[in-house]
């Protein structure tokens, strides 16, 4: 059975939403910055730490990643200064 949503790998990087990890002081310039990147179709790709299997036996009851998702974290700031490049729902 086909998935409501599913990710293309086609898509292409738009726009950074907020600010860079090197503007929030986030990276020393190294491998590794976390991210957020809007798509040409409208989907969202964060870069982030996978922390899937350290959070795996403590999701809440309505929280399920499948196989092919991994759970990924960013600084709280780096999401708080995207808010504005967000369109409201």
């Amino acid at each position: 059975m086909a998935r409501p949503w599913e990710a293309d790998p086609s898509a292409l990087f738009v726009r950074r939403l907020g600010k860079s990890a090197k503007e929030l002081g986030t990276t020393k310039d190294e491998d590794g910055c976390p991210d957020i990147w809007e798509l040409g179709n409208g989907d969202i790709a964060i870069v982030g730490r996978d922390l899937t299997d350290a959070y795996a036996a403590r999701l809440p009851a309505d929280v399920t990643i499948a196989s092919d998702e991994r759970l990924v974290v960013i600084p709280g700031r780096m999401l708080r200064s995207a808010k504005p490049d967000i369109a409201d729902a």
